[in-house]
This record gives C-alpha cells, structure tokens and sequence, in this order.
C-alpha cells in the first residue's frame, strides 16, 4: 500500500478505538498539558484530534518520510523524522508521550518505552493507546477463520507481533513506569460495517497476504465474508489493549 492507502487505514484504526481514547484523554490530563509527543504518528490520523483538545503544543514523529509528508496537513504539528529507538528529544521534554498501533512493528519494543519514558517529564504520562492481540482473534463463522489465521501469519512475516497487546503491562513495569494500569477496548456492534470500510478491511487483508506470496486469491473468504455481514451473523473481534504509565512516583488520576 502506498501512503495514500496506509492514512485510510490508520483514520479506520483511529475510528476503531475512539472510545478507548475518550476514556484516556482525562485520566492523563491531556487538556492541561504543554508538549505532547506522538510516537509513530504516521500520516497523522491523530494529529488532529490532538490538536483539538487543548493549547499544547503536539509533536510528531515517524520513520517514515512518505507517511509524514502527509501528516503536514496538520500545519500546526511539530513534526521530525526518526527512529523511535533513540527519539531526538532532550530529557523531560513532554508532559505526554503516547503512541497508537507502533510497538508491534518496533524491533524493540522495550527500547521505545524505555525513550518515550526518557522524554517525559517526572509527573508525565507515558500511554499505549491501542495495540492489538491476534492470539485472541474471533472470526465467526467457523469457515472465516482462516482469515485471521493468514493475517497474523502475514504480521509475522512483516516482521510484527500479532500479540503485543498482552505484553503491555510486562514492558510498561520493565520500564520502570509507576502505576501501571492495562485494559481491553471494548467492542460493540451496530449492524455491518458501511461498503467504504469493509473494502478498506479486506484492501489491507489483501496486502498482506500478498506479502506471504500465496497464490490464491481470497476470492472465496471474500465473498463468504460479505455474506456474514449481510445476514448478520458475522462476529469479528480482534482484543485491543491499552497501557498506561507514569514516569516517577505519581498516583494516576481519577476518570473526570
């Protein structure tokens, strides 16, 4: 997938987990902070949101220069190139560092965390907003579970880890991070999802079964899928958890 294709997919994950971040937003004083850092903002399908929610100033930073070209419509975000593993920020710089959807593909997730806790200040939170766990996938009916199969397989072979979700609180306390606190996004269904997201899903599918070189096509997983979800008997639940952390010794904040 080119950038293009790849913001498509972080704004549908970002809808995805909306109220995990709802949730989250208060606890980590979000509103009252000065310098937020986002670890792996992509094409910025947070930028934007962070923004809104305050006078922060909202920094960027990816790997990747295609991914941050686009993340420049944010003209307000203060963005950098770089490696996660060693973010070029002095001590103490942010009130906040999070990140959304990053550890998995990290070579070291350890490392990140152990930076992004590096770079916030003593007080400051340090927030894994979404990372998924394909160990737990639920594809139903039974005949679709191959689907869930081929891409935790492709994850894998990209160099992923499909189950970083349960290793968030094993590396939020390796890391030195004081009142862990760790958590499944729920999950809720209203019905199918609209043509634009369900073509978007099965894009992304597609890309990385590519990446397997299976020669098949998915053609027949396609269609019994679009069945499922027209006769409403399609359940599809990846479990998506979160982290959060505080760097020194600080009592998290009440939900507001």
């Amino acid at each position: 997938m080119d950038a293009k294709d790849w913001h498509v997919r972080f704004t549908q994950q970002a809808h995805w987990t909306q109220a995990l971040r709802s949730y989250l937003y208060p606890r980590i004083g979000l509103i009252e902070a000065e310098r937020v850092l986002d670890v792996g903002c992509g094409t910025g399908a947070l930028l934007g949101e962070l923004l809104s929610q305050g006078a922060a100033l909202i920094y960027g930073l990816d790997v990747q220069p295609a991914h941050l070209k686009l993340a420049q419509t944010n003209k307000a975000a203060l963005l950098s190139q770089g490696n996660a593993h060693g973010l070029p920020y002095p001590e103490q710089t942010f009130d906040i560092s999070l990140c959304h959807f990053t550890l998995m593909w990290v070579n070291d997730p350890a490392q990140v965390l152990s930076e992004m806790a590096r770079v916030t200040r003593s007080g400051g939170a340090v927030v894994a907003l979404a990372e998924p766990d394909y160990g737990g996938r639920i594809d139903y009916p039974p005949e679709l579970e191959q689907i869930g199969k081929r891409q935790t397989n492709s994850l894998r072979a990209q160099g992923a880890d499909p189950f970083m979700g349960r290793k968030l609180a094993g590396l939020f306390n390796q890391a030195g991070l004081q009142n862990v606190e760790t958590g499944i996004l729920g999950a809720q269904w209203q019905g199918a999802p609209s043509k634009e997201e369900w073509l978007c899903e099965w894009a992304a599918l597609e890309a990385d079964i590519k990446a397997l070189q299976i020669s098949d096509t998915l053609e027949d997983l396609r269609i019994r899928d679009a069945q499922a979800w027209q006769s409403g008997n399609r359940v599809l639940f990846v479990p998506t958890f979160y982290a959060l952390g505080w760097v020194g010794n600080t009592i998290s904040k009440a939900p507001q």
